[in-house]
């Protein structure tokens, strides 16, 4: 996970410090801002460069990786090595069963519209490896970003905190009551006017009630004169009603 979580670094590093360019070139705010957003990286690029005009991009990276890798170990002291290794292998699985079936998706939909790269004077099947080769890198940096951003980024909490967390939902349950549309139906039917009734009598009420109450089904009635299939159709074109109207019926 060390070489996967530096590849990703290193290349979000070079967006924004291009290899082989001067400092005027390079976009420190928009990286620091990128890294405490995205990756809860807290790095001084900025203040680095200003107190050393001497410090270059490869003392930069460095510290962006020396800043992620004790992130990451913070991490896994709290829990341990061998379960956040667990939790590792969960979430690179996860995400390589989720990005592979979209890679397979898109080439399917590659291989449908690939024959139309022939009216450009090119190969097809040529231009399908290519675009698929170019669809497998991509989904391959879309997993490292992925496995690398929710391994830094999660948040472990203690047993103290998830039972404070607890402890503070609970207060806002303590008075819901949760009641039976029906039985308050029957409740109030079975109440007298002049005051409150028995709550026994109230319940005796609600068991006795007759599953009758629900509406019988009607019987279907046929209105107007049953129509032979021999007949002339009603519709007066001279056929007769199962060779016209009758075959819609």
């Amino acid at each position: 996970m060390r070489e996967l979580r530096h590849r990703v670094f290193t290349d979000l590093f070079r967006q924004y410090v291009p290899a082989e360019s001067v400092e005027e070139q390079w976009d420190l705010a928009g990286l620091q801002k990128v890294l405490e957003s995205d990756w809860q990286l807290h790095v001084p690029l900025a203040a680095m460069v200003q107190q050393d005009s001497a410090v270059g991009d490869a003392e930069l990276l460095e510290a962006i990786l020396k800043a992620a890798d004790a992130l990451y170990q913070g991490k896994v002291d709290q829990v341990g090595a061998e379960v956040f290794a667990g939790f590792e292998r969960s979430i690179m699985l996860q995400t390589i069963d989720q990005h592979w079936r979209e890679h397979l998706a898109s080439l399917d939909y590659l291989r449908q519209g690939i024959h139309l790269r022939g009216y450009a004077q090119k190969n097809p099947k040529q231009e399908y490896k290519r675009e698929a080769f170019e669809l497998f890198s991509l989904m391959q940096e879309r997993v490292r970003t992925d496995v690398t951003r929710i391994l830094m980024t999660v948040r472990i909490q203690s047993a103290e905190e998830v039972e404070r967390a607890e402890e503070a939902v609970q207060p806002h349950y303590a008075n819901v009551s949760y009641t039976h549309a029906d039985f308050d139906q029957a409740a109030a039917a079975a109440a007298p006017a002049a005051g409150a009734a028995d709550p026994e009598a109230i319940a005796l009420a609600v068991q006795q009630r007759p599953e009758a109450e629900a509406a019988a089904p009607q019987p279907v009635r046929r209105f107007g004169q049953k129509i032979g299939r021999n007949d002339p159709c009603p519709c007066g074109s001279g056929k007769k009603y199962k060779q016209c109207h009758g075959r819609l019926a």
